[in-house]
């Protein structure tokens, strides 16, 4: 359903058409808050928070974006305060020597792997690649490791990255430039360049 009609049902009472709004946008919400909080429990207070606070505000949205952004731009905030509050760092600034030179994150499709390897080897080789860069993306600062994931995983674009974090669009480039970097100097330093 369009965001407008669903957003007009929500405001006449429709309880299930806020379910609904749930249902899409939990996939994006928790994406944010799983990369920038690290409490597990805060994690669920958060989340609710953000449901309220979208419950809350809904007849303010005025469709200048998609809705399921501006709930990203709720949830974004109230980790960002939630860090804020408790005193914790949302972005590092502590730069790389390496900064400067352009790496491109590791992508791993069919071409990129061994194809002498039977089809197990493969799925176990990508299953490992998998969780060492999971790993090593949750090792970056908040602010980092949520550029990521909402450019790789949610594949979202630069502009709705900005929307989401009121960053400047060349700001999420630059962020998300420095993030890659940040990610590729930590896999080089933790792993040999064999093992990758």
């Amino acid at each position: 359903m369009a965001d407008q009609p669903l957003v007009e049902k929500v405001l006449r009472g429709d309880t299930n058409a806020f379910k609904t709004i749930i249902k899409s946008t939990e996939g994006l919400v928790a994406q944010i808050i799983f990369k920038m909080i690290s409490n597990n429990e805060d994690r669920k207070d958060i989340a609710q928070d953000v449901y309220l606070k979208t419950f809350q505000s809904l007849q303010q949205f005025k469709f200048q974006s998609k809705l399921a952004t501006w709930i990203g731009h709720i949830a974004y905030n109230t980790c960002v305060n939630y860090l804020e509050k408790k005193k914790l760092v949302l972005l590092d600034n502590t730069n790389n020597e390496d900064e400067t030179k352009e790496s491109p994150l590791v992508i791993l499709d069919n071409r990129s792997i061994d194809i002498s390897r039977n089809e197990t080897e493969n799925l176990i080789f990508r299953k490992e690649i998998s969780e060492i860069l999971k790993t090593e993306i949750d090792k970056l600062a908040p602010l980092y490791k949520t550029l990521i994931t909402l450019y790789h995983n949610e594949e979202l674009s630069y502009a709705e990255i900005a929307q989401i974090t009121d960053l400047p669009e060349g700001t999420v480039k630059n962020y998300l430039f420095r993030a890659r970097n940040k990610l590729r100097v930590n896999l080089l330093l933790t792993y040999k360049k064999e093992e990758l």
